[in-house]
């Protein structure tokens, strides 16, 4: 199954879960600018803040704007803001998740499609070619950084974790996938007194992933069929 790693989201009805998030998330899946707000304790790193928000967030609601970047070598080398960089595609739209491996990722503009997963398969969503393309889910969160806020809170099985330090009032952790195979170098992330601000996707072909969101609602009511998918009439369904 080929990686989601394409410039385009609509590339990514043929590659794998990791990279259609980093395209997103997807990818990331990741600049967050977020209002996830957590108990108004104080955290003493990035590290603690991030495993704060994969065991208290257990699944959340928003909006997200996505913008796909070229790095230059110098930025790839340190952790922290992007500097400046040429945008090579922005899409957005909204998502939902309840962990673990439960979500929607639905583009609305510039063009639809729809990723969802209720925890066992997942099915990618092209409207304008009114195509299904649905994967077994198995191990593909793993150490992908959709895992990161869709999967379970193993992250210290799937990632080394490094404090990066404070650039900009931002505290800032990076996490290196200790799987060989993946398609991502390293994952950027960072928080300000408990709210997740930002995260970065580089892939291994020196692209950024950067999304921002917002509106976010942290553990909202759900319905039990929430992420249960609905085959659109008359799509075609391809099974990877």
């Amino acid at each position: 199954m080929q990686h989601y790693v394409g410039q385009s989201a609509r590339a990514g009805s043929s590659n794998h879960i990791g990279g259609a998030l980093r395209r997103a998330v997807v990818a990331a899946g990741v600049v967050i600018g977020a209002s996830l707000m957590f108990a108004s304790s104080a955290y003493a790193s990035g590290i603690e803040q991030l495993k704060a928000f994969v065991a208290q967030v257990h699944s959340a609601r928003g909006d997200f704007v996505q913008k796909e970047v070229k790095a230059p070598k110098a930025a790839q080398g340190a952790s922290g803001a992007i500097p400046t960089l040429p945008t090579t595609g922005t899409s957005s739209g909204t998502f939902m998740f309840a962990r673990p491996g439960k979500f929607i990722w639905s583009y609305e503009k510039p063009y639809q499609q729809l990723l969802q997963a209720d925890g066992d398969t997942l099915y990618v969503y092209d409207k304008d070619l009114n195509q299904v393309t649905e994967r077994k889910l198995g191990n593909a969160l793993g150490a992908s950084p959709a895992a990161i806020l869709f999967g379970s809170n193993d992250l210290d099985k799937n990632f080394t974790l490094h404090d990066a330090g404070v650039k900009d009032g931002i505290d800032w952790l990076e996490l290196i996938p200790k799987a060989k195979d993946t398609q991502f170098q390293r994952v950027g992330i960072g928080f300000r007194d408990g709210n997740l601000q930002a995260m970065e996707l580089h892939d291994v072909f020196g692209n950024v992933t950067l999304l921002t969101f917002s509106n976010i609602q942290k553990n909202p009511p759900m319905p039990a069929d929430q992420f249960k998918f609905t085959m659109p009439k008359g799509a075609d369904v391809i099974s990877g």
